[in-house]
């Protein structure tokens, strides 16, 4: 009999103050390049590589750093 298959961990989620966010995967030489996300319209943005969620902290101005 083997084991169920453990869940993945759900990736982790970064209030930010900003609607753009740079990103290197937090790891140092387990990361990845930074890159530079940008919100759009939504309240949050989400890393193509590491699947890191940043949000947007609520009251934080739309736009700029």
């Amino acid at each position: 009999m083997t084991a169920p298959a453990s869940p993945i961990d759900a990736p982790e989620t970064i209030e930010v103050e900003s609607t753009t966010v740079p990103c290197d995967g937090g790891g140092g030489a387990l990361g990845h390049p930074r890159v530079y996300l940008t919100m759009g319209a939504n309240d949050f943005v989400e890393c193509g590589y590491c699947d890191r969620k940043y949000v947007l902290k609520p009251g934080s101005p739309r736009g700029g750093h």
